[in-house]
């Protein structure tokens, strides 16, 4: 099982989600529920992140203002993964990240247009010009800290590469699971390690 980095007890919990995906993800949901039972003393943050990559992470900064670098710690899903890598190298927090997007600006490309919320009926649009903010945004390809960073990721994948994932993250604390898919159904079994790690 991994473990958390010797450092300061985290009072501060971002929680970033994916692609279509909201704060009503089953993650989301199933984390915030742990947070609300275990660890009511936490300053909780869930923001609905807009299809901008700019407006994204101002968001971020907005729900994160005035937090404790040293104390707060991210978990990020998919692209909220790619998000979560931004604000773990920009402040140095400890990050988890849940079968993370490495290149959504490649990724991404195929999927400009109209696009359907995976909760409720909300319909956005993923402008051409989000690619270039994804790529104005990405994170060094060195991290600085990889020892603050847990990646589960899952060789059942059906939408991004585990290959990849585990590249990216090398040198990192590594969950490899056998199966599973890219939404990780089976949060349930790595929560325990998730919590572990970030020493909550």
């Amino acid at each position: 099982m991994s473990t958390a980095p010797r450092t300061a007890a985290v009072t501060h919990l971002l929680y970033l989600h994916g692609f279509r995906s909201s704060p009503r993800s089953t993650k989301a949901r199933r984390i915030a529920a742990w947070v609300d039972g275990q660890r009511p003393d936490l300053v909780w943050a869930c923001p609905q992140l807009p299809p901008s990559p700019r407006e994204a992470l101002d968001r971020i900064a907005g729900s994160t203002e005035g937090w404790p670098h040293e104390r707060m710690a991210v978990i990020g899903s998919s692209l909220g993964g790619f998000y979560a890598t931004i604000v773990a190298e920009r402040t140095g927090c400890r990050a988890v990240l849940l079968n993370p997007a490495v290149d959504p600006a490649r990724d991404l490309a195929a999927h400009i247009g109209e696009q359907k919320a995976w909760h409720g009926d909300e319909r956005f649009f993923f402008r051409a010009e989000y690619i270039d903010e994804l790529l104005a945004i990405a994170p060094p390809a060195r991290l600085r800290r990889p020892d603050r960073y847990f990646a589960v990721i899952a060789k059942g994948d059906e939408l991004l590469s585990w290959r990849e994932m585990s590249a990216r993250y090398a040198g990192c604390h590594l969950r490899l699971i056998e199966g599973s898919d890219h939404a990780l159904s089976d949060f349930d079994a790595y929560l325990a390690e998730v919590v572990a790690f970030l020493g909550l």
